[in-house]
């Protein structure tokens, strides 16, 4: 069982994978060559899962953070005999610059241990488990490094130092005074092809010094957002661009695997995906902190994964694999017990298989960001969104399981009606650019019965707000959407009362903001979501109430950590992290609120 806390963890992105870093210098999170790659490391979420730890053996004071512009971590160990400083990166392409960054990333875990004061005694310990733990490697000493042999990959680890091998485990103990260094480095390969060579020192260096040169390249590129909170939305563009897999530009919505939303429960899912339902918000802050490239590549991948679906007349897939996978069938991983005994842990997601037809206004929205002032659109482009607002006016009077996945019956739920009539407005917007315009009286006429039903059966006159589904009286932070969305302005007074009412009810003793409290089929109480938060300060923003959205913004944000990571929830009870780490909703939350309160 693994008990360090979620927000002790760094992330390390090359922009195809990611790895996650303790404090103390452990590597408890790896898979390559993929986000949804079987784990190399994976001590998060067992301690038998695999690690590699480079640290101090003495030390009293640890700080840490990101080399300026990048996401190179930086750790120094401060000890009562002399002060290290440890430097991690998940390696990118030869000289990749700007855009073209993580077009070649070779898969190489990078990492430097330097003394630059007194002396310090480090400790290396490496225990490499492929296939989330399943398999203990047999490891041999090469010249320069060990090389590890199991299951379908072959490790290669560099180091000029001998360790003992024991086993599956491989330790040294050695001792740095100042200005000397070690370099290590981890090498991932396929069983079936040829072992990679151990690299040199220098060589590392040399990845170290490029990596960071490529990171600081394409924020220069990217240095787009100018108001309050600047160095946030700076870092939250890097984590979106550390979470984009960049052969086919997809985003996953986070790191892990199976991180609970409740300690000791079942809500442990699998975030290693993109979702459709992320798609027009992910744009907004993309168009925020980053560029019309990144914008386009993830729409142009949500497209062509889900154009075919629609030709079939079947119902819109709401999430893909990195590559466009559709099949991402779940099951659990019984050998593992979960992040604090949070069980099972579980690999793939069966949300692929539910009906949420919120996802075709989250399309026709991002298609409107990006092609609104386009001169043209090519057949293919024009013939799927006209089959996008097709299918929303179809199917908008059924129920879904909603954008939160409920796994309980369908309902009516009100975000997923907001988002078809959002679908439909953004599609009448688009149709001269669609050659589309004998389709405006009918999309025009669909959209009004949508509206004309959210504001009868989606205000809830004894509760004084838009509720969750139609005629019900829970509360859920997804009606804070509406002005988000253009459906009501921000100072309409339904959506001030709707705002009010979720501040009041949703919200814990911190400030943070419940998604809902109404019942969803799940064991288990959930933490607060960090992106209803963000969600809660941008309405407050757009009902002109610019303190209390600055008071909301400050407390959402305040629970990043030391190094500016986000997690998906907060536990009430403790303020700690928890769900699954980095997240990248609650990174786009934040992008997204800052520049509504500074565009009051």
């Amino acid at each position: 069982m693994s008990t360090r806390p979620i927000s002790d963890h760094a992330l390390l992105g090359d922009c195809r994978s990611a790895a996650l870093v303790t404090s103390d210098g452990s590597v408890d999170w790896l898979c390559v060559p993929r986000f949804d790659s079987p784990s190399i490391f994976a001590r998060m979420l067992d301690e038998n899962a695999g690690y590699w730890s480079v640290r101090p053996v003495r030390h009293t004071e640890v700080t840490r953070r990101y080399l300026d512009g990048s996401l190179v971590l930086e750790t120094t160990f401060h000890g009562p005999d002399g002060t290290a400083v440890l430097v991690d990166a998940l390696a990118l392409g030869h000289r990749e610059r700007g855009h073209a960054m993580g077009a070649s990333s070779p898969g190489v875990l990078l990492r430097q241990v330097t003394c630059v004061e007194g002396q310090v005694t480090v400790e290396v310990a490496y225990s490499p488990r492929p296939e989330f733990g399943l398999v203990r490697p047999l490891m041999r000493p090469v010249r320069g490094g060990l090389v590890a042999h199991g299951g379908a990959h072959v490790l290669t680890l560099s180091t000029p130092v001998d360790l003992r091998v024991s086993g599956a485990v491989a330790d040294t103990t050695l001792t740095l005074r100042a200005g000397e260094h070690l370099e290590l480095a981890l090498q991932s390969g396929w069983a079936w092809g040829a072992e990679a060579p151990p690299l040199n020192p220098r060589h590392i260096r040399r990845r170290l010094r490029d990596t960071v040169a490529g990171w600081r390249s394409w924020s220069r590129l990217h240095a787009r957002y100018q108001g309050p909170w600047e160095d946030q939305v700076a870092q939250s563009g890097r984590v979106l661009r550390a979470l984009t897999f960049a052969p086919t530009g997809a985003i996953v919505a986070a790191a892990t695997t199976s991180l609970p939303e409740s300690v000791g429960g079942d809500r442990n899912w699998d975030y290693r995906y993109t979702w459709i339902r992320d798609t027009s918000f992910t744009l907004q802050a993309l168009a925020t902190a980053a560029c019309e490239r990144e914008e386009t590549a993830f729409f142009a991948f949500l497209a062509r994964a889900s154009a075919t679906q629609l030709d079939r007349g079947a119902d819109l897939q709401i999430m893909y694999g990195v590559g466009g996978e559709r099949d991402l069938s779940e099951r659990p991983l019984p050998h593992l017990t979960g992040w604090r005994s949070s069980s099972p842990v579980r690999v793939g997601n069966d949300a692929w298989l539910q009906r949420q037809i919120d996802v075709y206004g989250e399309l026709l929205d991002a298609a409107h960001q990006i092609y609104r002032d386009a001169g043209a659109l090519d057949t293919l482009t024009r013939s799927f969104l006209i089959g996008v607002a097709d299918a929303a006016a179809r199917r908008w009077p059924e129920p879904d399981q909603g954008l939160w996945e409920v796994r309980g019956p369908a309902r009516h739920f009100l975000h997923s009606k907001l988002m078809c009539w959002a679908a439909l407005d953004r599609a009448v917007a688009l149709a001269p650019l669609l050659g589309a315009t004998g389709r405006v009286a009918d999309w025009t006429h669909t959209r009004d019965q949508i509206r004309a039903a959210i504001l009868t059966h989606g205000w809830n006159d004894e509760v004084g707000a838009f509720t969750q589904s139609f005629t019900a009286p829970d509360l859920d932070a997804s009606a804070l959407m509406m002005p988000m969305v253009g459906f009501l302005p921000g100072d309409d007074p339904r959506v001030r009362a709707t705002v009010d009412a979720v501040a009041a009810q949703l919200t814990d003793a911190r400030g943070l903001v419940h998604r809902y409290h109404a019942a969803d089929g799940l064991l288990g109480q959930e933490g607060t979501f960090l992106l209803c938060t963000f969600w809660l300060a941008h309405a407050a923003a757009l009902a002109g109430r610019r303190a209390m959205a600055r008071h909301v913004f400050q407390t959402a944000a305040s629970y990043a950590n030391d190094v500016g990571l986000l997690a998906e929830e907060v536990d009430s009870a403790t303020g700690e992290a928890l769900g699954n780490f980095p997240q990248a909703f609650s990174h786009i939350g934040l992008i997204n609120a800052a520049r509504a309160i500074r565009d009051l």
